[in-house]
C-alpha cells in the first residue's frame, strides 16, 4: 500500500489521456492553467493524509498488516465509519473553500454500492479493483449520467444507439464500449473512470446493462472538458474560485475495450436499476457532508458583513441571521442523523439511512437560493459594484478607496469580504454552486421520490388507525 504526495498524483496525470479544452487538444493536462486549478484543488485529498492535523481522518490502517492507506477506501462497517467518513469529506471540503474534492470520495461511493449488489465473478472483480485503488491510492472518477437523448424513449430506443453507453462486442479476453456520459466530475485529473448504469433497464435494453473501470488514457476514451468558469481570476477580486476549481465533461467511448477483470456487469438489465440505487445511496450522504462547509460559510459570511456593515444589532438582520442558523443547522444535524440512522446492508457493509440522506439533500436544495437571498440583502449592492483588483492595486486609487468604502471595519477587510460573497453567490463559481444545489447527485424530484420509496408508513397508518377507531386488517 501507498499514500501518494501532491507530487507523485499530479505526476501520474501526465500520460496518453485524450482531453480537448476550448476547442483544442490538451497534451499535458497539468500544464493547462484552468486545469491545474483544479488538479491542485483535488490534491488536497493527497495533502491530507500527510498533515499531522489530519491524518487521524484521512489514514485509515489495515488491521491484518499495519499497512496505512486513504481513509476514503475504508469500506464503512458501523455508524462510526460514516460518522468518519462524513467528517473526511467535510473537513476536505472546508480546506477546499466550500468545493468538494471529490477523486476519492465519488469513486469509492461506486465501489461500496457494486460491493452491496454484486455476487459472483463480478463481486470478485469489484472486490479486487478496490484493492487496488485503495493499494495504489488512485483518483477515481465516475461517468454514471448518460446524456440519454430523448428522455420519454428508454435506450434502446432511441434515434442513435450510441446516447447511453452500451455493449457493441463481446471478446474473449473483454468488451468493447460505445457512448457517452456527461456531466463526469474531476475525469480529466483522474487515474481510472468507473461506469455505472443511470437507471433501470429492462430486457430490451441488455446492451446498456453494463459497469466497468478504465484508465483514463485508454485509446478511444475522450474527454470533452467544460471551459464554465474557466480563465485567469485575480486573488483579491476572486477568493475562493482563484484557488479551486472542479471541472466535468463530455466522456465519450469510441469502442473502449475493456478487459474482463475491469467489467463488474455485462448485459444484465436485472442488475442496472440496484446499482445505480446502491451508488446514490453512498453518494448522496457524500453530497450532504461536503455540503456543510458551504452551509457554514453562508451564515459566517451574513454575520460579519453585518458587523462591517454596521447593521448586525438591526432587528430584521437579526431575522435574516436566525432563518440562515437554522436552514444550516437543519442540513448538518440530518446528515449526522443519516449516520446515526445507517443499518448494516449485504456483506457488512454499513449504509447511510436512504430517507434521512435524501431529507437532508431536499432540505439543502430547496432552500439554498432562499439562503444566498439572506446573504445577499445582508451584504448589499457592492456585491456587484465594489471595486476590482486592477483598482485596488493601483497606489493612486487605492487611498480613495480606503477613505469612502470604510464602514466599521477597515476598507480592505470588508471589500474583500465582499468578494468572496460575490465569488461564493453572484459570479460563476456562484451559478456553479447553485446549478449544483439543484442537480447534482440526483434532482429534487428524485430525493423526493427516494424518500418516498424509503419511508416506511406502516407505524403511522397503523396510529392513524388507531386513533380513528378502525380495526387493523388482519395480515
Amino acid at each position: 500500500m501507498t499514500l501518494r504526495t501532491t507530487a507523485e498524483y499530479v505526476e501520474s496525470l501526465r500520460d496518453n489521456r485524450t482531453v480537448w479544452y476550448r476547442g483544442r487538444r490538451v497534451e499535458d493536462v497539468t500544464r493547462e492553467p484552468d486545469l491545474r486549478v483544479a488538479i491542485d484543488h483535488a490534491a488536497l485529498d493527497f495533502d491530507l493524509v500527510h498533515d499531522d492535523c489530519h491524518r487521524c481522518l484521512a489514514v485509515a490502517t489495515d488491521k491484518d498488516t499495519g499497512d496505512e492507506y486513504s481513509a476514503y477506501y475504508r469500506v464503512p462497517r458501523s455508524v462510526d465509519d460514516l460518522r468518519d467518513r462524513s467528517r473526511l469529506i467535510e473537513c476536505a471540503t472546508g480546506l477546499g473553500g466550500t468545493l468538494v474534492t471529490l477523486v476519492k470520495e465519488i469513486g469509492s461511493d461506486a465501489l461500496f454500492g457494486l460491493l452491496r449488489v454484486l455476487d459472483g465473478d463480478g463481486l470478485d472483480r469489484a472486490e479486487t479493483y478496490l484493492r487496488r485503488c485503495r493499494d495504489d491510492d488512485l483518483a477515481v472518477a465516475v461517468a454514471q449520467t448518460d446524456v440519454k437523448g430523448d428522455r420519454s424513449k428508454p435506450p434502446h430506443a432511441q434515434d442513435d444507439d450510441d446516447l447511453y453507453v452500451r455493449v457493441v462486442d463481446e471478446q474473449r479476453d473483454g468488451i468493447l464500449v460505445r457512448g457517452a456520459k456527461c456531466h463526469t466530475s474531476v475525469s480529466m485529473n483522474a487515474n481510472e473512470i468507473i461506469v455505472l448504469p443511470t437507471r433501470a433497464m429492462g430486457p430490451d435494453d441488455t446492451d446498456y446493462a453494463v459497469a466497468f473501470a478504465v484508465p483514463v488514457d485508454s485509446p478511444g476514451l475522450s474527454l470533452y472538458v467544460s471551459a464554465y468558469g474557466g480563465g485567469p481570476k485575480p486573488e483579491f477580486e476572486f477568493p475562493i474560485s482563484s484557488k479551486h476549481a472542479m471541472v466535468e465533461s463530455l466522456t465519450v467511448f469510441d469502442d473502449v475495450f475493456v478487459p474482463w477483470n475491469r467489467v463488474f456487469a455485462c448485459r444484465e438489465p436485472q442488475l442496472a436499476g440496484p446499482i445505480a440505487l446502491a451508488f446514490v445511496e453512498f453518494h448522496r450522504f457524500t453530497a450532504v457532508s461536503y455540503k456543510l462547509p458551504l452551509v457554514d460559510a453562508l451564515v459566517g459570511a451574513a454575520a460579519l458583513i453585518s458587523d462591517m456593515n454596521g447593521v448586525a444589532h438591526a432587528a430584521h438582520v437579526r431575522d435574516k441571521l436566525a432563518q440562515l442558523i437554522a436552514y444550516a443547522e437543519t442540513v448538518r444535524a440530518l446528515t449526522e442523523m443519516a449516520a446515526l440512522r445507517g443499518r448494516i446492508a449485504q456483506r457488512g457493509i454499513a449504509v447511510p439511512d436512504p430517507l434521512t440522506t435524501n431529507l437532508a439533500k431536499l432540505t439543502f436544495a430547496t432552500g439554498y437560493h432562499r439562503a444566498l437571498e439572506l446573504v445577499q440583502d445582508c451584504a448589499g449592492g457592492l456585491l456587484v459594484t465594489a471595486p476590482g483588483a486592477d483598482d485596488w492595486l493601483n497606489p493612486g486609487i487605492r487611498p480613495v478607496l480606503e477613505k469612502y468604502f470604510r464602514a466599521a471595519a477597515p476598507a480592505e477587510e470588508r471589500l474583500r469580504l465582499l468578494h468572496a460573497i460575490s465569488d461564493l453567490t453572484t459570479r460563476d463559481f456562484g451559478g456553479y454552486q447553485s446549478v449544483l444545489a439543484v442537480h447534482a447527485e440526483g434532482s429534487i424530484e428524485a430525493e423526493k421520490l427516494q424518500m418516498a420509496r424509503s419511508y416506511d408508513a406502516s407505524r403511522a397508518i397503523d396510529y392513524a388507525r388507531r386513533l380513528a377507531g378502525i380495526d387493523t386488517p388482519e395480515a
